[in-house]
């Protein structure tokens, strides 16, 4: 991640990370975490569930220099991007099952889900071709994104794009996607995709302001309720063609 995405908000820093460290493994249809991209996760009350019962416990502390730095003046505090150290992939599991729970009454089979795309990155993953970027607040981990290779030759998939309600309101979703279109396009990728739900509004409107278009939607029953995938697509068109394959 070499370009400043929070530039966009004219109040960004940024630093130059180290190695790249990505977190992949493409599950099929319905099965992507993209959904966990639900960033700031729309707070669409499930029915039966008491409102204003999101915050589910904070993850554990960490620190590492890197990539972007913002400053909300309603709500200060020192947003940093960096890469995974570790505990940071089992911090992404637990903070997805937690609030995905608590906020839309998604049972165990998400977190189940999620757990295997983060197995399967930390097993196998191109460090020139798939990342993912944890998302500080003041030194506390409160998101995180990736970036993969898909199936398809060329394309990049944004997945388990996510942050914590401490987090919110201080443009780290922004932040993390725009980390993800940079990275994608610097390596060469045609195009980026993601698989999410219509659930979660405030993630689809982050990537509507990045330039995603929604391409297709299927009804489906996952995580013990009713939802609608879709599919969205950006191209990048300024990327190299033939080094991402």
């Amino acid at each position: 991640m070499s370009r400043d995405r929070g530039a966009r908000e004219g109040r960004a820093i940024v630093r130059s990370p180290g190695t790249r460290h990505p977190d992949t493994r493409h599950q099929g249809p319905g099965t992507d975490t993209s959904h966990p991209e639900g960033t700031s996760m729309t707070k669409t009350p499930v029915p039966g569930r008491r409102p204003g019962r999101a915050g589910a416990q904070q993850g554990p502390r960490a620190t590492a220099p890197s990539a972007v730095t913002a400053a909300d003046p309603a709500r200060p505090g020192k947003v940093t991007l960096r890469e995974p150290e570790p505990g940071d992939l089992g911090w992404i599991v637990q903070r997805h099952g937690a609030l995905y729970a608590a906020e839309f009454g998604w049972n165990a089979d998400f977190e189940g889900l999620v757990a295997r795309i983060v197995a399967d990155f930390a097993q196998d993953h191109d460090p020139h071709l798939e990342r993912v970027w944890i998302a500080e607040l003041d030194g506390r981990p409160v998101g995180s994104v990736m970036c993969v290779r898909d199936e398809v030759p060329g394309t990049a998939r944004l997945r388990l794009l996510l942050v914590d309600p401490a987090g919110r309101g201080h443009h780290i979703g922004e932040q993390l996607v725009g980390a993800v279109v940079d990275f994608a396009r610097e390596a060469g990728y045609r195009e980026l995709v993601l698989w999410t739900n219509d659930v979660l509004a405030a993630a689809r409107k982050i990537y509507q302001r990045a330039g995603f278009t929604l391409v297709a939607e299927k009804p489906h029953r996952s995580y013990g309720v009713d939802l609608v995938g879709q599919d969205w697509r950006l191209g990048l068109h300024g990327s190299q063609e033939g080094t991402a394959t």
